[in-house]
This record gives structure tokens, sequence and C-alpha cells, in this order.
């Protein structure tokens, strides 16, 4: 597992976290993964310990420091917590600590949702010290995918290969999404070290053109009222609200058989005040749409083709970037289909000079403050992954671009790998 330190530690159990992440060793001959320490996912209320990201799902590691040693603790996620038989008491009157771990970890699920990552299992670790010999937990919060423990290499291993059980291996191309969303800041690992630590070196299945969300495991209508209500005196309770919201983030495909035309302008969201990071270099949001009329969000010869052969579905981005002091717009379009034979047949299309593409939502009248006149004369890049073919246009805010610009291009480039929707 490759360890990458990004804050202080922000609880004293967290040394241990780290000291057990640290004796697994780089590559994947152990685990395999990518671990971030100290990191303050945006939307989380604080820092978390770790946040592991695993080719086959997400663990987020919380700590929390326990007044004493303890020879066993009961540590229900809604009820009193006991400290070998004595009620653990807090001056701030909460009754069991995993509600503010489930809360950080809450963060990171949604976070992930919202900027549309590929989506993975996301499980919570509740790392508890300074020593414990016993934890008791009941049976109903252990199918909920949570461990509290205390972290040391043997049983911290044990639970994250526990709870990363993923059927739908993650690639290189989903992790590094998914490290660029948690983490906005730093230089991500290279595709090389993502390699090493065990992520697939090909997508295996085309996730990224299913739409995400967050699927609760074994919900209960009671708890969902209880974290709609949001009053402080139900803070134990909510916190198994929370575990059901964060249990999984699953996935649904989503299909439609309506024959009618749907030409309708499409639905964009706001500007996000966060940053995607590819190569380093940060991507801020600028709005998104999305169709399933491809052909009517189209021109030139890609047009004809979308005409006679249907999409499922059409994602649009638009970001802002800089190089050096140059501000830059990029646009980014995945256009999904029935299967990867239409893929690499549309791929052919829209490669070849001169024959058209996909609208962006500028030309739409989806510009931003600041934002390029057009995409005129932008440097291109397209790829295709398994049904879905990706493009990406960039152009300085300012000044005349030419499609042959080499840092244009490059920007380009590294915007194919970038979230269609956020």
């Amino acid at each position: 597992m490759r360890l990458i330190r990004l804050g202080s530690v922000p609880t004293e159990v967290g040394a241990d976290v780290r000291a057990a992440l640290s004796t697994w060793g780089a590559g994947d001959a152990v685990l395999g993964g990518v671990a971030l320490l100290g990191v303050q996912p945006p939307g989380s209320p604080k820092a978390v310990d770790a946040v592991v990201v695993l080719p086959r799902g997400v663990v987020v590691v919380v700590g929390v420091d326990l007044p004493d040693p303890a020879v066993r603790l009961e540590a229900p996620l809604s009820g009193q917590w006991r400290i070998d038989g004595w009620p653990l008491v807090r001056p701030d009157g909460a009754v069991s600590p995993a509600a503010e771990a489930l809360e950080a970890a809450l963060a990171v699920g949604k976070r992930i949702q919202e900027m549309r990552a590929e989506p993975l299992p996301v499980t919570t670790v509740v790392a508890v010290g300074p020593y414990v010999g016993t934890v008791v937990q009941p049976t109903v919060d252990l199918n909920r995918g949570v461990r509290v423990l205390h972290p040391k290499p043997t049983s911290l291993l044990a639970a994250v290969r526990e709870l990363a059980t993923s059927d739908r291996p993650c690639s290189v191309g989903h992790a590094e999404k998914l490290l660029a969303v948690l983490s906005p800041t730093g230089t991500p690992p290279t595709t090389r070290d993502l390699l090493a630590e065990g992520f697939a070196d090909a997508i295996t299945s085309d996730l990224a053109s299913a739409s995400t969300v967050l699927i609760p495991k074994l919900p209960t209508a009671g708890k969902t009222k209880q974290l709609a209500a949001k009053a402080p005196k139900l803070l134990p309770y909510a916190a198994a609200a929370l575990v059901a919201l964060l249990a999984v983030v699953g996935i649904i495909v989503a299909t439609s058989d309506d024959s009618s035309p749907r030409t309708a302008a499409p639905t964009t969201s706001e500007p996000l005040p966060t940053t995607v990071v590819v190569d380093g270099e940060n991507f801020t949001p600028r709005g998104t749409g999305q169709d399933t009329d491809c052909a009517a969000h189209s021109f030139g010869d890609v047009s004809a083709w979308l005409s006679k052969h249907r999409c499922t579905a059409l994602h649009r981005a638009q970001y802002e970037t800089k190089i050096g002091d140059r501000p830059v717009g990029v646009a980014v379009a995945e256009v999904a289909l029935a299967d990867a034979l239409s893929a690499q047949e549309l791929h052919g299309v829209v490669a070849t000079a001169g024959s058209g593409g996909i609208t962006t939502l500028l030309k739409e009248g989806k510009s931003w403050p600041n934002s390029p006149r057009s995409f005129d004369r932008s440097a291109f890049a397209s790829t295709v992954k398994n049904t879905r073919v990706l493009l990406a246009q960039a152009v300085w805010v300012e000044g005349d671009s030419t499609a042959t610009d080499p840092d244009l291009l490059k920007a380009a480039e590294r915007a194919l790998r970038l979230p269609a929707s956020q």
C-alpha cells in the first residue's frame, strides 16, 4: 500500500493507524491500494486519519481517543459505549463517539457521488485507542460495513480485506479520479505507481456510463426519518441512519425505451467550489449537462451518425484550469452507447478531422464568469473506453487558440480523465 501524507495526525490513535499501514509496505503483495493520511475531503466536517482507496473498495478510517486503555469495549453505533463495564461519559454529552466518525465517512461517500467518480463500496473503520483488548459490536452493525477496532497491523488488515469486496475491480483510470475528488490538492500517484498497487490496467466494465447513487445497506424507514429530523437531541440515533446512507455507493444502469425525440435544453448544475486534480493540475468545475438525445446536441458527420445509432446517455461538463498564468477553458463530453462495437465505430468518426463533434454547453448559452467566447479552433482529444466515447476540447480564455497548440493539446489529453458528470 502506498502512503500519501497530506496532513498532521488528527487523533492520538492516528499514529497507530499510520504505523499499521506502513508495515504492509508498498506494492500489492499484502493488500495494495493508496492511503491518504490526514486528509480532509471536501465536505467533511474534519480531517480523518486515513482514506484508503483499494482496487475493490474505499475504507474511511476515523480515530477515536478513549480516556484510558480498556480490556473490553462495548461499542454499539447508536447506543452507550462501555469500557470494562463502565459507561463512557463525554463532556459534550454525546453517547456514542461513532456518530462523529460516521459523519466524516458519510461526507466521503457523498463527495464520490456528487463528483460522479467511479462507484465503489464505501465502508468505515473506527480506530480506538490507546489500547483495547477486545471490542464487542452488535451483529447488525457489522452487517452495515462498520468495524470498531484497535488498529494493530493484523486486525486492521483483516478488517480492510473483509470490507473491500466489490465485484467490480477498480482500474487505474478510476483510481486516479477517486484520488482526485477525495484530495483536490497535491500530486497524485503515477500510473506506474497505481499499477504496482494492484489497480487494473484496463476497464473491466462500463462503470462511468452508470448513474451513481448512495444506496443504503439494510435501510429502515424509521432511521431515515430520524436522519431527516436533524434534531441535536437525536444524535445518538442518527448514527444508525448515517451508517445506512454511507454503506454502499451503488450502481444503477439507466436505460430508457422512450422512442419519442427529446430536444429539451440540457439540465446543468451550478459550478462547484471544488477542484479535480489530474497530473497535479487543478480543474475547476463550471457546470454540467445530461441528455439522452445525442444527435440533437452534436453537429456534422457525428450528428448524422448519432441520428442512425441510438446512444444511451450524453454527459457534458465544463472546467477551467491554468497553464502558467493563462486561464484555459475545457469542455468534456461522454457518449454512452449500447455496445463496444458501436463505440469504436463512433470514435472512428469523431477522430476524423472535420467530421464535427458534440456541441459544447458554452455554445448552448451556458457560460460562466470570464469564460472563453467559444471553443472554436480548440485543441481536441478523444478516446474510447468499452461502450463510451470521450471527447475533450481546450482553448485559451484570452487570445487566439490553435488546434495544434502543444500546451492546449496536453490540457485536452488530461481532460479525458475528468468526470463528465460533476
